[in-house]
C-alpha cells in the first residue's frame, strides 16, 4: 500500500522494479525486498522474491521497517484467489504484521522514528522488509510488548475482543461456548474471557494428545475442555450444573460441530459464526429460531475495521487494552515458529500443512 500522494507517479515494470516518472520530480531513495504475486493460485507457483525500489516519503506518509510478519490462512486465501478482499496485481502478501517506523513526512505528528506500528486494513502487504505508507493506513503499539506479540495482535485476538464485546453483555460469570478451542482465536477467546471473569466451554476435535492440549488451554484460563463427542454425552448436563448455559456460542467449524453449539446455548442467545473450517454447511434445527429464540449472527474483522475506519480512537482503544494484557502476561500469542524471511516458503508451506503453530516471517 503505497503513500497516496506518490501512487499516480509510480509505476510497475518487468519482474516487479518499479520507476518514477520524471514528470513527479520525486527521488527514490531506498529498496525493499517482497513478497510479490502477479496471479492467483497456489504459493508455490505465485509467490516470488523482488526487489522493489521506494517512493520518496511525502509530507502525510511514514516509511516502515517491517520487523515481523505472520502468515495466515487468509493470506494463503487472497494468494489462491478465494477470499473476499483481493488487491490488484501485483501485489505484495501479508496482511498482518509489525513494522518501525524510521522516517516521517513533515506533516507527521502522531508518529516518529523508533516507535512500532501495525496495519489497519486487510491487503497492506506486510511480507517485506520496508513501505512507505500512509500515515492513518497504520497505528502505534507499545514497543514494550514482544515482537511476537505485536506481530500478532491485530487480527486474531482483536476478533475475540470484539465478539466477547459486541454481541452479548457480558458479565463475571456468563458462559461462553466455542468450537475451534484451540485455534488461535480460540486461545485468544480463553484469555480475554478469563479477565473479563466469563467463564469459557473449548470444544476440541479428539486427538491422541487430548490431555496435553487440555492441559495448555486450562493453563490460559478454560474453565472446560471437552471433545465434540462430549457435546452429545452426559458430560454437558454434569458441567451446567455448575455454570449457567452460555449466552454466547462462537462457531468457526460449521457443520455438525456449529449446530452442536445451538443445542446447548441459553434461550434467547446468539450464535457468532467467524469461520467454516470444516467447509460445511450449519446445521440448523428450526426449533432452536421457534422456541428458543436463538439469534445467529456473523462476524468478520476486516469488515469490522472498515465500518469503523472513521473512528481510529475505537480501533486504537481495543488494541491499546490488548496490548496492556500482553504486557501484563495475561495474553499470551499463539505458538509461533519465526521463520527467516528468505526462508517464506517454509513459513507458507507450515501454514499450508500445519495448523497447530503460526508461522511469523522475522526480517
Amino acid at each position: 500500500m503505497l503513500c497516496r500522494t506518490v501512487q499516480a507517479a509510480v509505476r510497475f515494470l518487468g519482474q516487479g522494479e518499479r520507476q518514477v516518472r520524471p514528470a513527479a520530480a520525486l527521488r527514490l531513495l531506498h529498496s525493499c525486498s517482497a513478497l510479490v504475486y502477479r496471479q492467483h493460485g497456489p504459493h508455490y507457483d505465485t509467490l516470488r522474491m523482488e526487489k522493489w525500489a521506494l517512493p520518496a516519503v511525502g509530507q502525510h506518509c511514514v516509511r516502515l521497517k517491517m520487523l515481523a510478519a505472520p502468515v495466515n490462512p487468509a493470506d494463503i486465501n487472497m494468494l489462491q484467489g478465494t477470499y473476499p478482499i483481493l488487491p490488484p496485481f501485483p501485489a505484495v502478501g501479508g496482511n498482518e504484521g509489525v513494522g518501525e517506523v524510521v522516517e516521517v513526512g513533515s506533516e507527521v505528528t502522531c508518529f516518529s522514528p523508533g516507535d512500532w506500528v501495525i496495519p489497519v486494513d486487510a491487503g497492506f502487504g506486510t511480507w517485506r522488509t520496508e513501505v512507505v505508507c500512509d500515515a492513518a493506513d497504520v497505528i502505534k503499539v507499545p514497543s514494550d510488548i514482544t515482537l511476537l506479540g505485536a506481530a500478532t495482535i491485530g487480527v486474531n485476538p482483536c476478533t475475540a475482543y470484539r465478539m466477547l464485546h459486541d454481541f452479548e453483555h457480558l458479565r463475571p460469570g456468563d458462559t461462553v461456548i466455542q468450537n475451534g478451542g484451540n485455534s488461535a482465536v480460540g486461545q485468544a477467546v480463553i484469555q480475554v474471557a478469563a479477565n473479563m471473569g466469563v467463564r469459557t466451554i473449548n470444544v476440541i476435535r479428539d486427538r491422541p494428545n487430548r490431555q496435553n492440549l487440555v492441559e495448555e488451554l486450562m493453563s490460559m484460563g478454560a474453565d472446560y475442555v471437552v471433545t465434540e463427542e462430549a457435546l452429545q454425552s452426559s458430560e454437558m448436563e454434569a458441567i451446567f450444573k455448575k455454570v449457567p448455559k452460555p449466552k454466547l456460542g462462537l462457531n468457526c467449524v460449521g457443520g455438525q460441530s456449529g449446530g452442536l453449539l445451538l443445542s446447548h446455548l441459553d434461550d434467547g442467545a446468539t450464535l457468532v459464526t467467524y469461520g467454516g473450517m470444516a467447509k460445511k454447511p450449519l446445521l440448523l434445527p428450526a426449533k432452536v429460531l421457534i422456541f428458543r429464540n436463538i439469534t445467529l449472527r456473523g462476524f468478520w474483522m476486516t469488515q469490522w475495521k472498515r465500518n469503523t475506519r472513521g473512528d481510529p480512537h475505537r480501533l486504537q482503544s481495543m488494541v491499546s487494552s490488548l496490548c496492556d494484557l500482553v504486557r501484563a502476561g495475561r495474553l499470551s500469542p499463539p505458538r509461533c515458529v519465526p521463520v527467516p524471511f528468505c526462508q517464506y516458503r517454509d513459513a507458507l508451506e507450515g501454514t499450508v500443512h500445519a495448523h497447530q503453530r503460526k508461522h511469523v516471517l522475522v526480517m
